[in-house]
């Protein structure tokens, strides 16, 4: 690390510009002067909103910028500026969407609160920039109360005036949305109309998907009832908008072209972790499919996804693509507010003044395992299993109509009282049922279960939020998650999988950097775990402790961003680095350490690589520091399992051969994105500006980054 003294702001710097930054790699640095001789002091993310100004460039293309409350220079050899897309398109025509955010609310069944106020409280609390909430009113000819017990369930118009008087009191607007199946066309427009024709609803979003329960008119319903819709609709002008899947294979499956004289806006679906891609892609694929459909576009952000990725397609969304609104699905999955309260006109320079959300407790309780608990009606043995591609049993069987014959639960003891993510894992095979109806009980000042019903079929192979629950610590079943095998469908597989809780501890703007403990394990700061740095995975605690990144004897065989096995069909720039020690098969058994604290998320045996293990790693030195992620491939006698808590240091297994495909080494690299939430075997190949994108020099990185 340089001493050069600091290069400050020049005096005349020019007109700011606000920009998307676009890095090369994961990050850029911002450093304290124009050049790689000085300090450090802060990372320039990927896709995020920042402040530059052009004239302040240097001889050798250095800027001076300001991102989040860090002010310095970059190079632009490492990052391009993007300009933002400003107010509105020529010739817009206003929508009830512009410069709002919404919140997507299914039904009272599935959220922790049990009254509308109680909801519009709490919304108001995590996320004061929200102004809409988007009620489901209708599926198919009937109200949402013929599908939800709850006291806020909408059964008539009286309802919506509850619902609308209630909202109107916290500053929030009603809107409603629901899904049209085309079967009874006259029943269907009437009741949809009854909504709209309502003076407390503002607008409605139709919900038109390619998907079992909903559109089935085909193609030719379509026009016969949005002209019966419009008919019935006393104001020519009230706003009706679609939301859909926006990937281009379903495209044709839903008419568009039948929909489009009836509908004024769209709001694209917008899930990039349901579909295991990024926000940039998801967005860019959205766009490209819909931005020449006529219509303007307000996208459906995830709200279940991780914090960084929101944040990421908030910007992309509103910055890139000129979304001039947003809207998220769903109140009761979403764990993290910080994107969600962003408005959508932000001052990149300032950091938010805001709460932060963390995750500072993980439980995964897995079939068979401790706190799970199963049984049968029929005294038969009536589930099957198989070995999940997660590393634990996967329990199944298929479906009933009525009756059940088996039963799970999952069960937890809770470490404090407080807000918990509840999630079920949905596995990859024998998960088809459309409607997997989960039971969760003993949610504080209640003593009723929430039920809540996920669609395994469309959400395979991924963890699967089922909603946030406050729960008291002590208190009888407190989170108690129960599942049985009746859905309703006939000749459907369910799966009984694992569930994970995990609580959110609200920090307040403010107190981030109060520290807290700090001890053998990972630095604890005003209750959350942080990463005090990170270390090499392989050595003796002296020799990890040094400043040698490898210790002595270790040797890299495959370094980062190197070509190799050039000319055959495996031909691949490496994602880390295969760290070998001595000669071939000295090193194997020789043990493996976590890089840095965090929680183990993935561990399975995964072709061709053997065991995979990957941590999430905690915070970066501080409650808001980067949150990376490290994968150790090829071991064996692996020591933990997802859900474990590590300590930087701790041994999490021993070299391998890959289960007998490698000569013994360790496959170890590092992650700036969340790449390996979704694909846990992900490896660019040849892509060399993917990897860039999403990989980080390992040895680099631990040397920039070592604890103290």
């Amino acid at each position: 690390m340089s001493s050069s003294a600091s290069v400050p702001k020049p005096s005349n710097p020019g007109p700011a510009q606000t920009a998307i930054a676009n890095t090369k790699s994961v990050y850029a640095n911002i450093r304290v002067g124009p050049g790689t001789q000085y300090r450090d002091i802060g990372d320039l993310r990927d896709n995020s909103l920042c402040v530059y100004y052009p004239q302040t460039r240097t001889s050798d293309s250095w800027y001076w910028v300001e991102y989040s409350g860090v002010s310095g220079w970059v190079s632009g050899s490492v990052v391009d500026f993007e300009a933002v897309v400003g107010g509105p398109p020529s010739g817009h025509t206003p929508t009830p969407y512009d410069g709002a955010i919404a919140i997507w609310h299914w039904k009272g069944d599935g959220v922790a609160e049990r009254t509308i106020e109680e909801l519009a409280t709490n919304v108001k609390r995590l996320a004061p920039n929200v102004s809409q909430i988007w009620v489901k009113t209708s599926d198919g000819p009937y109200w949402q109360g013929r599908f939800d017990s709850s006291s806020m369930a909408v059964n008539g118009t009286s309802d919506l005036t509850r619902w609308a008087d209630t909202l109107s009191r916290f500053g929030l607007q009603l809107h409603a949305w629901c899904v049209p199946t085309g079967v009874d066309i006259e029943s269907e427009a009437r009741i949809i109309a009854q909504t709209c024709n309502h003076p407390g609803v503002k607008s409605m979003i139709l919900d038109v998907e390619p998907y079992t329960g909903f559109w089935q008119g085909g193609a030719e319903a379509v026009r016969p009832f949005m002209m019966r819709v419009r008919q019935l609709v006393t104001n020519a002008r009230f706003h009706i908008g679609m939301s859909m899947d926006p990937r281009p294979w379903h495209f044709s499956s839903i008419y568009p072209n039948e929909w489009y004289p009836f509908i004024d806006s769209l709001h694209p679906q917008c899930y990039w972790q349901t579909f295991r891609t990024t926000p940039e892609y998801t967005l860019q694929q959205m766009m490209d499919t819909w931005a020449s459909y006529g219509r303007p576009i307000y996208s459906a952000l995830q709200g279940d996804a991780d914090l960084e990725g929101q944040r990421e397609a908030h910007t992309l969304a509103t910055k890139r693509h000129g979304n001039l609104g947003l809207s998220w699905w769903r109140y009761g999955v979403i764990s993290q507010f910080g994107a969600v309260n962003t408005p959508i006109e932000v001052n990149p320079v300032e950091d938010p003044d805001e709460d932060n959300d963390y995750f500072v407790d993980e439980v995964v309780v897995v079939p068979d395992g401790p706190g799970f608990r199963r049984g049968t009606y029929t005294g038969k043995s009536e589930l099957s299993s198989y070995d999940g591609t997660w590393g634990w049993k996967v329990l199944y069987k298929t479906t009933e109509v009525n009756i059940s014959k088996v039963w799970a639960e999952w069960k937890t003891t809770l470490p404090e009282s407080g807000r918990y993510e509840i999630a079920t894992f949905v596995p990859a095979r024998h998960a088809t049922t459309t409607r997997a109806r989960f039971k969760i009980h003993g949610i504080r000042g209640t003593t009723t279960e929430v039920v809540v019903d996920i669609n395994q079929y469309q959400n395979r192979d991924r963890w699967v939020t089922l909603g946030i629950f406050d729960l008291v610590k002590g208190q009888t079943n407190a989170g108690k998650v129960f599942l049985n095998d009746v859905t309703g469908e006939p000749d459907k597989e369910i799966a009984f999988d694992a569930v994970r809780f995990r609580r959110i501890l609200t920090v307040p703007s403010g107190n981030e950097g109060n520290t807290g403990t700090v001890g053998d394990g990972p630095d604890v700061i005003n209750g959350v775990n942080v990463a005090d740095g990170y270390e090499s995975p392989v050595g003796t605690n002296v020799e990890r402790a040094s400043t040698q990144v490898w210790p002595s004897g270790w040797l890299d065989a495959s370094p980062y961003a190197q070509l190799y096995f050039v000319g055959t069909p495996s031909e691949a720039y490496h994602t880390g680095a295969d760290l070998n020690f001595g000669r071939p098969y000295e090193d194997l058994g020789m043990p493996v350490y976590a890089t840095a604290s965090g929680v183990v998320v993935y561990q399975a045996s995964l072709r061709p690589w053997g065991n995979v293990t990957i941590i999430r790693h905690d915070p970066l030195k501080q409650p808001t520091g980067k949150v990376y992620y490290s994968r150790y491939g090829h071991m064996q006698n692996v020591s933990v399992a997802v859900g474990a808590r590590v300590r930087r240091g701790q041994q999490i297994g021993e070299i391998g051969n890959g289960e007998g495909r490698y000569v013994p080494h360790l496959h170890f690299d590092i992650v700036g994105t969340t790449i390996l939430v979704s694909s846990p075997g992900d490896w660019p190949g040849t892509d060399l500006a993917r990897l860039k994108k999403h990989y980080l020099d390992p040895k680099l990185f631990i040397q920039q980054n070592r604890p103290g």
